[in-house]
């Protein structure tokens, strides 16, 4: 089975130079996104992919650099694209938020007979800790993790052996016991804050208390602008860059 990922955006909410984090798994010539931040529409227009050769879209969670793309492939597909709906992967709690919240205000249309989410969307709801079928050869599982106190976010299993942080707060103990040693994931994609307190992101620092045969397994994102100053001081994880792909183990 041929698995890649690729990254669309390496950066943190506030980077300018590495657009938002997001990534696209391909997986038997079919292609799913992870997040749609505000700059995702972009890095699709610079790999040559327009909304409708996307078959699905995965979201952790509620933040504009995760979400923020969504109304402009909504609006692609609908007047672009011959109103084609495409998938949308989201937990039941995940997907009134992001509606009422976050895109209702521009997607709202009740004269033109847009109301909710699934006009614009084919809405998949996601149960937690269980592995989904997203697509032939490739499984998803939704794992609630702290991000950010009182707001739902999610990682993700894909494919069993794969972890994609999202956003997190460091957590020793899901990365040594679930990641590492019960999973026994040999790619780990994990986001990185490079300075600072890690109040809602993990950081460098952080990381860096990790055994080494775990940082061996991980890979950097979700960074700030100050990146090419950190080169060679990650230990034994390495940086992720913007368009860069990833063959995945199976």
């Amino acid at each position: 089975m041929s698995l890649q990922i690729q990254m669309l955006g390496t950066g943190s909410a506030f980077a300018k130079s590495y657009y938002n984090t997001s990534a696209l798994i391909h997986c038997q010539g079919r292609k799913v996104l992870i997040d749609c931040g505000s700059t995702t529409p972009k890095s699709l227009h610079e790999i040559g992919l327009t909304p409708d050769q996307i078959d699905g879209i995965v979201i952790s969670h509620i933040h504009a650099d995760h979400v923020g793309g969504l109304e402009e492939i909504a609006f692609r597909l609908l007047y672009l694209h011959n109103r084609k709906k495409i998938k949308l992967f989201i937990t039941e709690a995940l997907a009134g938020t992001l509606w009422e919240n976050t895109l209702k205000g521009g997607l709202y249309n009740p004269i033109e007979g847009f109301h909710s989410l699934g006009d614009y969307f084919e809405v998949h709801l996601i149960e937690e800790h269980l592995p989904v079928l997203i697509l032939p050869g490739l499984t998803f599982e939704y794992i609630p993790t702290l991000h950010i106190p009182n707001k739902l976010n999610y990682s993700f299993f894909i494919n069993k052996r794969i972890f994609y942080s999202a956003d997190l707060k460091f957590n020793e103990q899901l990365l040594l016991e679930e990641v590492f040693q019960k999973r026994n994931c040999h790619t780990i994609l994990h986001d990185c804050q490079l300075g600072g307190k890690g109040y809602i992101h993990a950081t460098l620092a952080e990381l860096l208390t990790l055994p080494t045969p775990l940082q061996e397994r991980i890979y950097l994102m979700h960074y700030d602008d100050t990146m090419s100053n950190y080169i060679g001081q990650t230990g034994s994880m390495t940086f992720l860059h913007q368009h860069e792909i990833i063959d995945l183990p199976e």
